[in-house]
């Protein structure tokens, strides 16, 4: 199979393109990526040299670079989104154009050129805030976010082109995503560096928030089963299995790091913050996939790698993203 993975650079896509080369030694893959602030060809710096693996860089709402990309795959699996919900509250703009124009625009390069497959990668937070039990993949959408509402909004598409097109599309829709080569903005890669570092650890209000929280690894075993096993229109939810309120985490994540309570900052929770997340997840598990990995190894496992890979996050934490966490926590 020949994969065209749009966002591949980011912290799910690079994951799910070494799992895709080590798991199918005959598939060959397409990285289309922008190369944003998240996107890093670091990532994937050991692929460079395998015959089965190309990078392009592009833009996904360029529908000639699409299209030039995805000529001749055998399926689409778009990575490529905007994530970090602080941000989308301070800057709506790009959660937009890549969330709702760049999925229109692959939808339509998929139609066009009659693509046999494309798989929509989205998040458990179009469901909204879950107060109790866990959303099915009917559960109405009401999403909380400029992120959220930006990915509800692009999963609503590609059902639509489902529909009137008969486009051979379908979702996965996934829990909190942790493990190696995520960006250092997302609470575990941040806490875990600052934890390194003796820094604070900003916790958002009474830090009673709940989150569903998945291993990358598992992640990706879940989108590739998808891909070839799931059923065309329909909607497959991911979840790890382990909802942990952030307090808890960020106490486990000291515990890893052996560094003390103390540096637990408590700052003011952020607009429209969500209480729970929750999803059912007993259709993708009767597929015949199910986590692999305990929450607390993979857990301890993510910090030993952030632990031993700091020439990896440390250029990540300057420039851009100084002042980004300047701007965001600045008198909280």
């Amino acid at each position: 199979m020949k994969l065209l993975v749009t966002g591949g650079a980011g912290f799910i896509g690079s994951n799910f393109i070494r799992h895709v080369l080590a798991a199918h030694p005959d598939d060959t893959v397409v990285n289309f990526d922008k190369l944003t602030y998240a996107g890093n060809p670091a990532n994937l710096a050991d692929l460079a040299s395998d015959t089965r693996y190309t990078f392009v860089k592009g833009d996904i709402c360029d529908a000639d670079q699409v299209r030039d990309a995805a000529r001749g795959v055998d399926a689409v699996v778009n990575m490529a989104a905007e994530s970090h919900v602080d941000r989308s509250i301070l800057d709506p703009d790009a959660f937009l154009r890549t969330g709702v124009q760049g999925v229109y625009t692959l939808l339509e390069a998929v139609r066009e050129l009659r693509i046999p497959r494309f798989l929509h990668i989205s998040t458990d937070e179009v469901y909204g805030s879950i107060a109790e039990g866990s959303a099915a993949e009917d559960a109405p959408l009401a999403p909380t976010s400029p992120y959220s509402a930006a990915k509800a909004a692009g999963d609503l598409l590609v059902l639509a082109y489902v529909h009137t097109h008969g486009v051979p599309a379908l979702i996965t829709r996934s829990s909190n995503n942790f493990g190696p080569y995520q960006y250092p903005e997302k609470v575990i890669p941040l806490f875990v560096t600052n934890a390194i570092d003796d820094e604070a650890l900003p916790l958002y209000g009474d830090g009673r928030n709940v989150r569903d929280w998945l291993y990358v690894h598992d992640n990706c075993t879940a989108i590739d089963l998808v891909l070839r096993r799931g059923a065309t229109g329909e909607v497959y939810n991911i979840g790890g299995g382990h909802e942990v309120e952030n307090v808890v985490l960020t106490r486990e994540i000291l515990k890893f790091t052996g560094k003390p309570e103390t540096l637990i900052h408590r700052v003011t929770d952020r607009p429209g913050h969500d209480r729970r997340y929750s999803v059912d997840a007993r259709k993708v598990r009767a597929l015949g996939w199910a986590p692999r990995q305990p929450f607390a190894e993979a857990l301890a496992a993510t910090v030993e790698w952030y632990r031993c890979h700091e020439a990896w996050w440390r250029p990540l934490k300057s420039g851009e993203f100084k002042a980004y966490y300047q701007q965001q926590y600045a008198g909280r």
